[in-house]
């Protein structure tokens, strides 16, 4: 049910644990109750589904804050593919800062890449009771050729790929370069292990597009048969961006929100 209600946009910027200032956009409806939405590889806070997203939660009544990962979007730092660990630190300072101004975390989102890092983080934090994974990838060692040309395994060894969309395209006006280090780094992270001690107290709701063309469904269908307290949602004809099912999208997260999936 929506509470037509006063919301303050305002941008602020919070200092994570390595010194970088992380920016982001509070929608402040009044509600101590705050849901934090991560973006997903190479996005922002400014990608078109969090902004949506953002807007219905706020017309429920819910405060939101939407920012970017380090060496993402406005936030200082450096690019890197295969950080997760520290995205999950990144995302820890962020929830840490609203508990200390007062704020009950009422659920964390996350998309894509965000949502492998939702993941892994209710694995390891557990201030959080619920946690939204949007088209995430629970094996990491899946979807590479869909990022990367098919031999990248070789290509690698003689310097930084560059990566593609998922469209198989170089990013138009930016160059996202993946060393060794960074392609080694996500190759080591066991999402599905993880995804396995989440504690049955934490509810965890996974939203996920038949015809997600760069994750696919199934990774969304395994979390269901590994997550303790786990709800499964599958939008019929959504691709990986939901691009023509915002408004569905959104409508399932504010239920599950509001406890009425």
């Amino acid at each position: 049910m929506e509470h037509p209600c006063d919301v303050s946009t305002k941008k602020l910027s919070i200092l994570n644990s390595s010194g970088e200032k992380l920016a982001g956009i509070l929608h402040d409806t009044g509600s101590k109750d705050l849901v934090i939405l991560c973006h997903g590889l190479t996005a922002s806070k400014d990608f078109r589904l969090l902004v949506s997203l953002a807007k219905t939660l706020s017309n429920a009544g819910l405060s939101t804050f939407r920012f970017d990962f380090s060496g993402n979007g406005e936030s200082e730092g450096k690019f890197e593919f295969g950080n997760y660990s520290k995205e999950i630190s990144d995302l820890h300072d962020v929830v840490l800062y609203w508990m200390q101004e007062g704020r009950l975390i009422k659920a964390i989102l996350g998309h894509s890449k965000g949502g492998s890092t939702v993941l892994l983080y209710a694995s390891k934090f557990k201030e959080v009771n619920m946690i939204i994974n949007a088209s995430g990838r629970l094996d990491l060692r899946t979807g590479l050729d869909k990022l990367f040309n098919k031999d990248f395994l070789d290509k690698i060894e003689a310097g930084p790929l560059i990566l593609k969309n998922s469209l198989g395209s170089y990013f138009p006006g930016n160059v996202f370069h993946v060393t060794r280090e960074d392609l080694m780094q996500r190759l080591s992270i066991d999402v599905v292990a993880a995804v396995q001690t989440i504690p049955k107290e934490i509810r965890v709701l996974s939203v996920h597009g038949s015809e997600d063309e760069l994750v696919d469904v199934e990774n969304a269908i395994q979390c269901d048969s590994l997550i303790a307290n786990h709800t499964l949602q599958i939008i019929q004809g959504a691709d990986h961006l939901f691009s023509r099912h915002e408004e569905e999208f959104s409508e399932i997260v504010k239920k599950f929100v509001f406890d009425e999936v």
